[in-house]
């Protein structure tokens, strides 16, 4: 059972699972949304004057659009600028400066995903309506424009095409004249779209002959956003647990090697690009967690750094004695406070998630004295986990609770702790089964509607849960249920929670005293 609206069947490892690099406390409110400002910049031609944004008050983004970042990350989108940018918390300033008239009202129109981004877009010479959605851990889509329903990812480079109507000679011409993976047709009333998902734009000739031989209304041109791109014929060689175990039969691979063939067959890129794609993650999540250990500083947050007590407590050795889990919870919070400080982290898988799985794998790497290889080729081995979970179930709390985010990374780091120890692709699954099993029902109730806490704390967590899972499979303990079925059943769990526990900041610890007590202070700053 994929999410409603994850149009991409076979999950990258880069696009769905580790990633976004970015700034910003949620990676499915910052950097989609700042994904979906930037798919409107580029369809409205870099041309645009004034939004209306329209959220449903029985959707998540009602309660949480401006505490969350959603509002900084659209509004930086619609400026063009990345996911790393540093000066992306003043975007609510820049695009008043850049002239661009924003409003934003809660409007009920059913939403039919908790995320939905309603739009109006206008310039002198147009207007338009888009809709959109976030689906979790920073995967976006356009589902419809002028009424007319369409599928960008931003997984190609999509061209869109508006005629007068129906022409088929377009298409034939188009057919003959190019390259392509797909070219879509949809039509609604006066509204006639050619849709064309492709490797490349289209050569400047073409797009010539079109305007010169046919009733061309526009041509506009959607850059991709993700990493790894989609491409008309994909052919992976499992997708499911079961069938990755069928195939390692013979084969006896560890599970990181499977990860990479995986990630080489859905990217089209060879196994060793794969492996220093993921290096390249890793070492940003190094320095991420390097300089959270410094200490970071940041007004607009619930907690100051918790880094500084907690090395001194190590150093002074107040602590029962725990092996590498202070080291692990240790650069887990460091993680955590340099995204509560709108630092560069990279999503794993989401950013409210960032800590457990790198501060879990690198602390533990660290620890036992591992080279960085070593910890590139946990991360895989946790990215195919993932995989699974983006193909099954999903990673947005806003449809399946933290269990969906800390959860899931819990399940990722287990699977990366025992490939650390050496362990083999079995007892890898076998301790991801058992981390998810201990996550299922977990609820998202942000302090505060801030990712901060009890964020934190189920970020370390999750790491410890991985840890002792690890060592469960390690020892040889049965998981009884097979991963497959335990990500099923999460996804189940996640649908079955009330949505007031599904971060919207309506229900858990979001609504007590302290919270909304908080939530005044900070909205003072």
């Amino acid at each position: 059972m994929t999410d409603t609206y994850n149009k991409t069947h076979y999950p990258s490892i880069f696009n769905d699972v580790i990633g976004p690099v970015m700034r910003g406390p949620s990676s499915s409110h910052c950097a989609a949304a700042l994904r979906i400002g930037r798919m409107v910049r580029d369809f409205m031609d870099n041309n645009l004057e004034e939004i209306l944004i329209e959220f449903d008050p029985e959707g998540s983004l009602a309660t949480t659009h401006e505490s969350q970042g959603s509002d900084m990350g659209l509004f930086a989108g619609l400026l063009g600028w990345e996911t790393t940018d540093a000066r992306l918390v003043s975007s609510p300033a820049a695009i008043k400066e850049a002239g661009i008239k924003v409003n934003t009202k809660i409007t009920k129109y059913s939403a039919e995903h908790p995320n939905t981004y309603k739009m109006t877009v206008k310039n002198l010479k147009e207007q338009h309506e888009i809709t959109a959605v976030s689906t979790g851990g920073g995967i976006v889509e356009i589902i419809e424009i002028d009424g007319i329903k369409l599928s960008i990812a931003g997984d190609y480079y999509e061209t869109i095409i508006k005629t007068e109507s129906e022409n088929s000679e377009v298409i034939e011409y188009l057919h003959k004249n190019i390259d392509y993976d797909k070219i879509i047709t949809t039509s609604k009333a006066d509204n006639h779209f050619i849709e064309i998902k492709a490797q490349n734009f289209l050569e400047k000739s073409v797009t010539a002959e079109l305007n010169k031989n046919f009733n061309i209304i526009f041509t506009r041109e959607i850059t991709p956003i993700l990493p790894v791109l989609s491409r008309r014929v994909v052919e992976v060689p499992f997708i499911t647990c079961d069938e990755l175990l069928k195939y390692n039969q013979t084969k006896h691979l560890e599970l990181w090697e499977l990860g990479m063939i995986y990630e080489s067959s859905r990217g089209n890129m060879p196994e060793k690009e794969v492996f220093r794609k993921m290096s390249d993650i890793v070492n940003i999540m190094r320095m991420s967690i390097h300089e959270g250990i410094k200490g970071t500083e940041y007004n607009d947050r619930i907690l100051g750094s918790q880094v500084k007590s907690f090395k001194s407590a190590m150093k002074s050795s107040r602590f029962l004695e725990t092996g590498i889990l202070n080291p692990i919870i240790l650069y887990v919070t460091a993680m955590m406070e340099v995204k509560s400080s709108m630092g560069v982290i990279v999503a794993a898988p989401t950013a409210g998630a960032c800590g457990g799985l790198p501060g879990a794998c690198i602390g533990a790497a660290d620890a036992m004295g591992l080279p960085v290889e070593d910890i590139t080729k946990a991360m895989l081995a946790a990215g195919m986990i993932g995989v699974f979970i983006a193909a099954h179930a999903t990673f947005a709390a806003e449809t399946g609770g933290c269990q969906a985010e800390c959860g899931a990374g819990s399940g990722m780091a287990a699977a990366g702790l025992v490939t650390l120890a050496k362990g083999t692709c079995s007892q890898a699954v076998h301790s991801s089964s058992m981390a998810l099993q201990n996550i299922l029902g977990m609820i998202c109730d942000p302090v505060a509607n801030r990712v901060e806490v009890p964020c934190l704390g189920k970020n370390v967590m999750a790491a410890g849960n991985a840890l002792t899972s690890a060592n469960m499979a390690l020892a040889g303990f049965d998981p009884v249920i097979p991963l497959d079925e335990v990500i099923h059943t999460m996804h189940q769990v996640g649908k079955s929670l009330p949505p007031e526990l599904r971060c919207t900041g309506l229900g858990g610890l979001s609504v007590t005293k302290s919270s909304k007590k908080i939530e005044k202070k900070l909205g003072r700053l």
